[in-house]
């Protein structure tokens, strides 16, 4: 039988996200309450611009004291949707303490403090979920965290950004630049007006951490996830890819080392050979690629921002919560029991593409594949291209006068091998310059 007594709901925050949140809540009231088996009630929602115009948000739950709001001491379930560390870490402990479980979508609080918060949670018998953390609507942390529970995984390899996997798909598929790319974005919303977080890789880095956590059953913050971004990703790069049968991507990777004793986790741009699944990726999507040893490979697809897809995941989490609350217990907590090494990204094995501007002149080539034997990193093909040269054509021998683009692909070596290889040859006379680096990877 249905409990007559609803539950009561707290949302921070009524953006994008959270008056979807607010929306859905009430016009699919009746729909909820029958899949939680009680009625849930928008208790209050706490706001910065009270007078903002919120179409179908309850002008009189607005307030402006959110610390108010989570004390109240009748509230089941504080939903977190504001984003940034504080007062977001504050009000959830608060929450906490006056005996609410959390859903948050915060992968910035987090990837840097989900320790703290998940110990926070247990001491007061509650629950912390987030599933709209990481890649939005795409059901991804349940499945790591429950379904995977008693298997072994190796590897995570994603795709967790869409406005990067957009601006990089439109240099892929248009040949524009990466200034271009990056316009149109922003001109469709997919970019905000300071793409920083989301270029650079620091939105990619937090969502890394908080994967190769529940995956690897091990503290992982966003301090040690090794982080680059896309703004040096060139047209040429792009081209040189296609060339290899790859495409560009943004990924966020997280494995475990050969010897099982230690996780890496990073965030950079890679090629990636077509026909890898996640190489179909398109515009602003998402998806994650699973590898376990006894599921084998799974792929996680779908939308990974945007208001109602993000408040999809939230709402899968309220639901969770609210059982919880009627069942008068909490669902998995925070999974840390191996506690493996986080080892640093030299560690990491994997392939290089490496476009060179040298001296077109005789001797060239020898003296480059010298340096890579004597870093012990094997070469596995080699392409050079002079300037005035029509196109790209595998070496036969060096050629005399003016420059050259030489590209070198590598076999697979520890990335710190690698980037010692690069320093060497840029102190070559005949190098004038290292035009791009970019990983290999999904092979």
């Amino acid at each position: 039988m249905m409990r007559t007594r609803p539950l009561k709901v707290a949302l921070l925050g009524c953006g994008v996200v959270g008056s979807e949140v607010a929306r859905i809540m009430t016009t699919h009231a009746d729909d909820l309450a029958a899949r939680i088996g009680a009625p849930v009630e928008l208790a209050g929602i706490a706001v910065r611009r009270p007078n903002r115009v919120r179409a179908g948000v309850p002008a009189e739950l607005l307030t402006t004291d959110a610390t108010a709001l989570v004390k109240r001491g009748d509230i089941d379930v504080v939903v977190e949707v504001i984003g940034g560390i504080e007062p977001a870490r504050s009000l959830i402990t608060t929450s906490f303490e006056h005996g609410a479980s959390v859903v948050s979508a915060n992968k910035a609080l987090l990837a840097a403090d989900g320790a703290a918060l998940h110990a926070a949670a247990v001491e007061h018998g509650v629950d912390l979920y987030y599933e709209a953390a990481v890649a939005g609507a795409i059901p991804l942390i349940r499945p790591l965290r429950e379904s995977l529970a008693g298997d072994k995984v190796n590897r995570v390899l994603g795709i967790v950004n869409g406005t990067t996997n957009f601006i990089l798909d439109k240099m892929d598929t248009t040949g524009a630049g990466y200034s271009e790319a990056l316009d149109e974005a922003t001109a469709l919303g997919y970019a905000e007006a300071d793409p920083t977080a989301d270029v650079e890789g620091f939105d990619a880095a937090a969502k890394a951490a908080i994967l190769a956590g529940i995956a690897f059953h091990t503290r992982v913050t966003i301090g040690d996830v090794h982080r680059e971004g896309i703004t040096e990703v060139t047209a040429s790069d792009i081209a040189s890819a296609q060339r290899m049968g790859c495409t560009v991507k943004l990924l966020a990777i997280c494995e475990r080392s050969a010897d099982g004793s230690s996780v890496t986790a990073r965030v950079h741009p890679a090629m990636i050979p077509l026909t890898h699944p996640l190489a179909s990726v398109r515009e602003a999507y998402n998806a994650v690629f699973v590898e376990a040893a006894a599921a084998g490979q799974l792929m996680f697809y779908g939308p990974g921002a945007g208001g109602s897809p993000t408040a999809s995941a939230v709402l899968g989490d309220l639901v969770a919560t609210c059982r919880n609350k009627l069942a008068s217990t909490t669902g998995p907590g925070e999974s840390a029991y191996a506690q493996l090494t986080v080892g640093p990204m030299g560690d990491v094995v994997t392939r290089y593409h490496i476009s060179l501007d040298v001296a077109d002149k005789p001797g060239v080539l020898a003296q480059v594949a010298t340096v890579f034997a004597e870093h012990q990193v094997s070469i596995d093909t080699v392409r050079q291209q002079g300037r005035n040269q029509g196109g790209p054509d595998l070496v036969a021998a060096d050629r005399e006068g003016g420059e050259a683009s030489l590209v070198v692909v590598t076999h697979r070596a520890p990335d710190a091998a690698l980037g010692a290889t690069v320093e060497a040859l840029r102190r070559l006379d005949t190098v004038r310059g290292v035009a791009s680096i970019m990983r290999v990877e999904g092979e």
